[in-house]
């Protein structure tokens, strides 16, 4: 049943950002655009893909905690615009293996999504809110018990000088979960681009349970386009406390698929 009642609401959310798509469309990234993903940094774009192209990011990492290391992949995100302002996406389930040290390997659940694109709004800042669930299809000791919905805001603004800022606050919620029902997560980021093509960011990312002790990671990496729908990415972050990873490296590589549908 609670399956059943997440589900229910998020098709709810999806029918309401499909009314209001059509009042701002000439403003909603199009294709002749550059390709905008989700990675490397956990802040998630502003912009959604544009309306008829498909997107595709993976990744991989190295991670380490407590004298352990593991590495996970391939962290595949699948994003579709299917009306202006509006996409669909889906999270398909990494595969985290351990490598040294005492832990467990499996899967992560997979997790649909819709985001709608609200900005431009005044200011100049793009705003978007996504809203998804992690259906429980993996590993119980990796991903946890149960539909665990979320609520996501990510912006960002463009300042002088190719310098910029962005941020995202998301509300997960673990019904299943009896030591921590919610987690609050905030992330904010500086991005410097040093060419047209390559840009550097840093970024600090909280994650702050309902009841728990918060972990805190700072994440630093770069980003290259080696065409307008190809992106390759690398990033490395180091915890700030006992509770978040040691360490974490990784790659990725995106791209993007346009015109699979008709005006």
């Amino acid at each position: 049943m609670a399956i059943n009642f997440d589900l229910r609401r998020w098709f709810l959310a999806a029918s309401v950002m499909l009314i209001f798509t059509d009042a701002h469309a000439d403003s909603c990234p199009q294709a002749s655009e550059e390709i905008a993903t989700d990675r490397p940094d956990v802040t998630n774009s502003s912009i959604v893909v544009p309306f008829g192209s498909l997107q595709n990011e993976n990744g991989i990492n190295v991670s380490g905690r407590d004298g352990g290391q593991r590495v996970d992949g391939a962290n595949s995100r699948w994003r579709l615009g299917i009306a202006p302002c509006l996409e669909v996406l889906v999270d398909l389930p990494t595969y985290l293996a351990n490598v040294h040290g005492t832990g467990v390997s499996g899967f992560t659940d997979v997790s649909p999504a819709i985001k709608w694109q609200i900005s431009p709004v005044p200011g100049k800042i793009d705003l978007s809110i996504v809203t998804g669930v992690a259906l429980p299809t993996g590993a119980v000791a990796i991903a946890g018990r149960g539909a665990q919905p979320y609520l996501q805001m990510p912006w960002s603004a463009e300042l002088h000088d190719g310098w910029g800022i962005s941020g995202m606050l998301t509300e997960f919620f673990r019904p299943d979960d009896f030591t921590a029902r919610s987690i609050t997560e905030t992330t904010f980021v500086v991005e410097k681009k040093l060419t047209p093509r390559f840009s550097l960011f840093t970024e600090y990312v909280g994650d702050y349970p309902q009841g728990g002790s918060p972990s805190q990671l700072w994440n630093s990496g770069g980003v290259y386009h080696l065409t307008k729908t190809q992106q390759v990415d690398f990033h490395v972050a180091v915890g700030l406390n006992h509770n978040a990873p040691s360490y974490i490296v990784g790659l990725g590589y995106s791209f993007r698929v346009d015109g699979l549908f008709r005006q």
